[in-house]
Parts: structure tokens; sequence; C-alpha cells
């Protein structure tokens, strides 16, 4: 069991590319892809097979294996991405990103909402949503990726293009959101 407050790193191959996690005793701290790889990386085509059955050594970081309850979840969302992914979070950030992404994770896998949706939710701007999307270190478990623009597919942890966007796109897609949210393009 960590300490309140010693954060550890791990990394998961997915079908993703590898994800990087950041966790301590709380919860995720962070959940970010590995961008060190290339995108034609062998982990950037893993198979899922490779997240069943994980044991310590099958790890992309033997030194710190992720959690089996992080990886658990990781494999359930994988599986099906109906489910969503449910983790404990101690991610930090400001009052009003904390807010955002509480509004994200309420958000049910398979739907989205415009900037402009949750501005009005929250009584900000749709400007400062995209300002706190931009700044959530955990994707996936708080899905900014369910957040679109009002006549696109927006960005997506920063990136308006490449591969964060297709990323974006493959994970609606997985979640089962219709095709015409998901926008053009193979992503």
């Amino acid at each position: 069991m960590l300490a309140s407050g010693a954060v550890t790193t791990g990394t998961l191959a997915t079908p993703l590319g590898t994800l990087v996690f950041s966790w301590e005793a709380e919860g995720l701290v962070c959940l970010n892809l590995a961008e060190e790889l290339a995108p034609d990386s062998p982990e950037d085509r893993a198979p899922f097979e490779s997240l069943v059955g994980l044991t310590p050594s099958d790890d992309a970081n033997p030194r710190e294996p992720v959690p089996l309850a992080i990886r658990a979840a990781v494999a359930r969302y994988f599986e099906a991405g109906t489910a969503g992914l449910t983790l404990p979070l101690a991610a930090r950030g400001t009052e009003f990103q904390q807010r955002v992404w509480r509004a994200l994770q309420a958000i049910p896998p398979g739907e989205t909402r415009t900037y402009g949706d949750l501005a009005r939710q929250l009584g900000t701007s749709a400007r400062a949503i995209g300002g706190a999307c931009r700044a959530n270190p955990c994707l996936i478990a708080v899905p900014c990726h369910r957040v679109i623009a009002k006549d696109g597919l927006g960005g997506f942890a920063g990136d308006v293009a490449g591969r964060r966007l297709a990323v974006k796109r493959w994970l609606l897609r997985h979640e089962g959101a219709p095709a015409a949210w998901v926008g053009a393009g193979e992503g």
C-alpha cells in the first residue's frame, strides 16, 4: 500500500498504444498516452489479449507494475467500452477544473456533449470548458473525449489533428457513439 501522497508510475500496452498511469493511495493521479513511442511501434499494435491475465512481468515497466485494480478496470473498458472506465481518482486541478471533470464523468459512454452544453450546465464559457478538458490529467477515466464542438469533433488533449484526434474517434466508436457524432476519417 502506498503512503498518502507517494506517487508511482507504470505503463500498460493497450489497443490504443502504451498508456502511462500514475497513482497514489487515494487513486489515479494521471493517465495519458505514451508520447515517446512512434505511432507504428509494436506496443501500438498490441492486441487486447495482452491485457488479459497480466502478471507484473508482463507490464511495459516491470519495476512498477500497475496495480491489479487499475489493470482490471482497463481490461473491462477495452472489452466493452459501453462500461466506461471507472477508477478512484486523485487528479490534481483547480476547483473549477475539478467541477468540470466531475461533469465529464457524468456523461455516459456512447453519448457526447458540446463544449457549449457543458458551459450552460456549469454557468461558464465554452472556452473555459475547453481549457479544463485540455488540463485533464486522466484521459479516458475523466472522459473529455465525450466533449465535441457544436459543428464537429473538436479537439482532444490539446490537439485538433493527428494521433490524439484519431484516439478520440476510436474511443467514441469503442463506446458506441453514433457515427454521425464521431466525424469523418478513419482515425
